[in-house]
C-alpha cells in the first residue's frame, strides 16, 4: 500500500532501525534479511532525501531529520494497530494475546498475585508480561511498548487515560529486636536513625516517599539504598535502620521477617496508584478487559486483608 508515493510498509522497517540503530538487530524485528533491511534504508533515504542513520563507529546515529520524524512514525503505526490489529472481540479463555504491563515490583509483591488468581478463575490463557519501570513512561506507552502503566497518579502523562486504583499509606518499619522498636518512634529518633531507601535505577525520578519527605523539608541520613521496594523491609532485620515503605507491602512482609511496623512521624501524603493507557486504545476490547480485571483485582485485595 502506497500513500504519497511511500511504500507503508517502510514506515514498519524506519521504526525499527530507530529503535535498534543497527540493520542487523531491525533485521532480526523485522523478521527480513540485513540485506533487505539494507535495501529498505535505501529506499527510506531515496524518498525523504536524508541519510536518516549514520554510522557512528559501531552504532548507527539518527540524523536530526529521522529524530523528527521518530514519535510521528511511531504515532502512525499504533493508530493502525489500534484500529485495524486489534481484534474486535477479547475472550481470556481463547486468545494467546501478550499484555505487556510496566509495574514496580511493589505491585507486582501486593497487585499481582490477585490479578493472576482472577486470570486463572476466568480460564486465561493469555500472557502477562510484567516489566519494570523506565525513565519515560509515557514515552513506552506511546511507543507501544507497554499496553498498560500502573504507577502513582503523580507520574502519569495527562495526554493519556488514566483511572485511580486505590490509595496506598506508608509506614515505618523496623527490626523488631532494636532499640528504635521500644517505645514511640518520634521524629527526633527518625532522624538520627540510618535509613533504607529505594533508589530508582536509570536516574529515575525519586521514589514516591522519599519525594514526600523532601517535600516537608526533611533530610534523612541514607544509610543503605535499594533498587526495589520488596527487599528493603528484611534489609532493618539484626540493625538500628528504618526503612519507609507502603503499608500494604509491610503488612505483607512482616509474617516473614522479624519487624515491626509504626507510624511515620514525617506527614506522607497517601499515595494514589493508578493505571494508564494509551488514548487511541481505550476502545480495545482486550486492554477494556484488562483493566476491569485491575479493578476487580484491587476488590479481591483488600478484601483478603480485611
Amino acid at each position: 500500500m502506497r500513500f504519497n508515493r511511500l511504500d507503508l510498509n517502510l514506515l514498519v522497517a524506519l521504526d525499527a532501525l530507530l529503535t535498534e540503530r543497527s540493520i542487523v538487530r531491525a533485521a532480526e524485528r523485522l523478521n527480513l534479511s540485513p540485506s533487505a533491511t539494507s535495501n529498505a534504508l535505501a529506499r527510506l533515504r531515496d524518498y525523504f532525501g536524508d541519510e536518516l542513520l549514520v554510522q557512528v563507529g559501531r552504532r548507527m546515529e539518527p540524523t536530526p531529520r529521522a529524530l523528527g520524524l521518530a514519535e510521528t512514525v511511531r504515532d502512525v503505526l499504533v493508530r493502525v494497530d489500534s484500529a485495524i490489529a486489534v481484534p474486535p472481540e477479547f475472550d481470556p479463555a481463547s486468545s494467546e494475546r501478550s499484555f505487556r504491563i510496566f509495574v514496580s515490583d511493589y505491585s507486582q509483591m501486593v497487585l499481582a498475585p490477585h490479578v493472576l488468581a482472577l486470570a486463572s478463575q476466568a480460564r486465561c490463557i493469555a500472557k502477562f508480561e510484567f516489566l519494570p519501570q523506565v525513565s519515560n513512561p509515557q514515552r513506552s506507552l506511546e511507543r507501544g511498548e507497554a499496553d498498560l502503566l500502573v504507577i502513582p497518579r503523580g507520574f502519569l502523562s495527562p495526554d493519556h487515560p488514566q483511572e485511580v486504583l486505590y490509595t496506598e499509606d506508608f509506614v515505618c518499619v523496623v527490626w523488631r529486636d532494636s532499640a528504635l522498636a521500644r517505645n514511640e518512634l518520634t521524629l527526633e529518633r527518625y532522624l538520627a536513625a540510618g535509613h533504607v531507601v529505594m533508589q530508582p535505577p536509570f536516574g529515575i525520578c525519586d521514589a514516591f516517599e522519599a519525594w514526600c519527605v523532601k517535600r516537608h523539608g526533611v533530610t534523612r541520613r541514607v544509610a543503605v539504598t535499594s533498587y526495589g521496594f520488596s527487599t528493603i523491609p528484611a534489609m532493618v532485620v539484626g540493625t538500628e535502620l528504618i526503612a519507609t515503605v507502603h503499608a500494604r507491602l509491610a503488612r505483607r512482609l512482616q509474617a516473614a521477617w522479624p519487624i515491626e511496623l509504626r507510624p511515620s512521624p514525617v506527614p506522607i501524603t497517601p499515595m494514589e496508584q493508578a493505571m494508564q493507557w494509551h488514548q487511541h486504545r481505550t476502545q480495545d476490547p482486550g486492554l477494556t478487559w484488562l483493566r476491569s480485571l485491575f479493578q476487580r483485582a484491587v476488590a479481591r485485595m483488600d478484601a483478603a486483608a480485611d
